[in-house]
């Protein structure tokens, strides 16, 4: 695994706007940067997706454990909720897509350092952006990446199984969770699956026909929300979840797998596993960060080095309960800490994108640098 510098393309900016990809840069900053790319070899990717499809497993038997075993009040959910959550997994509901965040530098295996498994962004510049470069710039050469196909071999399977309308919401504004939400619903499309979107402000609940509605009335009979489970169960309208007959995606059971919670009780099972970092609710000896169970974006970091404060995030989430994670260097290849985001379309690690900042904690502005297979 290697970082590559070269210029970028003259029309980057047309090339990735005719795409769709408006939001490359931020605040003035790139987030799409392809003034270079990350190399690696063909054992190094296969070396990633073995990690992948393994962390995959390993989560849906902690999913399981917390089940049997009455673990909720570790993931601070109310007990309004947890019957429902159970029924979710029981019923088998289905999970579309989540994101594996590692910190790999080739040398060695892979390690977790958090699951995005309800409200993952950063799809549509891993699926399409980063495929449209690497066909413009090395077409003789491949990458990490079938996101685009097995999301609409995912929706393909969700309509033969009767889904065959899905509404899709996001919040109003927010450029990369529509960006996001217009490209999810673009692959579903595909498959035949009559789509609709709606503002998540917008969607109402009727009491009569026990269902969540849009604007115009009409039931939403499945719903794919880019809005977070936590948030949704927070909001006022959270009691009509437990009777409402709306399908969602990502499905409740989701919400123990989103929950940095996680991150305990699989050290605690899988104390062996290569892929994991030692995590536990009190501060661990050596070097650790410290974590809300519950936050976004890099928000409410501290990263602790020799009993010192090495780096810290504010954020909205200094209240919520914190894990501690052994510290793990993410590889600096010269432009910055990378963290390696795989992705699991359904059952299967399907693709990856890298993320690189200068501080070492990543948040949602850090720039987006391709990747390809070499050797």
């Amino acid at each position: 695994m290697r970082r590559v510098t070269a210029p970028p393309r003259l029309n980057w900016r047309r090339e990735v706007e005719e795409l769709g990809f408006t939001d490359h840069t931020i605040d003035g900053d790139l987030y799409w940067d392809e003034g270079g790319w990350y190399e690696l070899s063909l054992a190094e990717i296969e070396e990633i997706e073995t990690a992948t499809n393994t962390l995959h497993k390993m989560c849906l038997q902690a999913v399981q454990v917390v089940l049997d075993d009455d673990r909720f009040d570790e993931f601070r959910i109310s007990p309004a909720f947890r019957d429902w959550i159970r029924a979710s997994w029981d019923n088998d509901e289905p999970t579309v897509y989540g994101r594996f965040d590692l910190a790999y530098d080739g040398r060695t295996p892979p390690k977790l350092l958090e699951y995005n498994a309800d409200t993952p962004t950063a799809l549509f510049e891993a699926a399409v952006v980063q495929w449209q470069w690497l066909e413009s710039v090395h077409p003789e050469l491949d990458q990490f990446n079938s996101l685009h196909e097995q999301l609409i071999e995912a929706w393909k399977w969700l309509r033969e199984h009767g889904m065959t309308r899905l509404g899709f919401a996001a919040t109003e504004g927010h450029e990369e969770d529509f960006g996001n939400i217009t490209y999810l619903r673009d692959t579903a499309a595909q498959t035949g699956i009559v789509t609709d979107y709606l503002d998540v402000s917008a969607i109402g609940f009727d009491s009569a026909q026990q269902t969540f509605v849009g604007t115009d009335c009409v039931p939403i009979d499945c719903l794919f929300k880019l809005y977070p489970w936590e948030w949704m169960i927070a909001e006022e309208f959270s009691p009509h979840l437990l009777t409402a007959k709306t399908q969602w995606i990502e499905p409740p059971w989701k919400m123990l797998l989103s929950n940095k919670a996680l991150l305990v009780l699989l050290w605690e099972m899988f104390p062996n596993s290569e892929y994991l970092l030692p995590a536990s609710w009190k501060p661990l000896t050596g070097d650790f960060v410290r974590k809300p169970i519950l936050s976004r974006e890099g928000s409410n970091i501290q990263l602790v080095r020799r009993g010192a404060v090495l780096s810290e995030t504010d954020g909205p989430y200094s209240e919520v309960a914190v894990v501690y994670q052994a510290f793990h260097p993410l590889p600096d290849m010269g432009r910055g800490h990378a963290v390696l985001g795989s992705w699991i379309i359904g059952d299967a690690a399907c693709g990856m994108g890298i993320r690189e900042d200068k501080n070492p904690i990543t948040h949602n502005s850090s720039r987006f640098v391709p990747h390809l297979i070499r050797g």
